[in-house]
């Protein structure tokens, strides 16, 4: 049987393109990122470590895209190296509220320790420690 190796991107559907690359880049760190792929068309995209996501504004999706696309259905998972004393800091100085944590969780390769927020549009974010 073929065999994947591991996620290149994923997709968000969101409202506000500006309030969503705000969000990630200044509050999570990630890198926005202009491009163009082969249609010609220009998208933006998240960088962050090996790995990208990006946006769809709801109503203009870009074709294909998921059966029913819509902001603030994903729930997603980030790990980081940074202790989560730090990023609890980092998060209340950016007036961002923690909906959990941290609460011991388990991830793909192991134990986790997690803190749960949400994104402008309401997406469920976790911030993991592996342990």
């Amino acid at each position: 049987m073929p065999k994947l190796t591991s996620l290149d991107h994923l997709v968000l559907t969101i409202r506000n393109l500006d309030a969503t690359t705000a969000f990630y880049c200044d509050v999570l760190g990630m890198q926005a990122e202009q491009f163009s792929p082969a249609d010609g068309t220009q998208r933006m995209a998240l960088k962050f470590g090996a790995q990208k996501i990006n946006l769809h504004v709801a109503g203009a999706e870009f074709k294909p895209h998921a059966g029913c696309p819509e902001p603030g259905s994903a729930d997603l998972c980030f790990l980081s190296e940074t202790p989560l004393a730090a990023w609890i800091s980092h998060l209340t100085e950016q007036d961002i509220k923690i909906e959990q944590g941290p609460v011991a969780r388990t991830g793909a390769t192991g134990p986790l320790i997690s803190i749960y927020l949400r994104d402008p549009d309401e997406n469920l974010i976790e911030i993991s420690n592996q342990s």
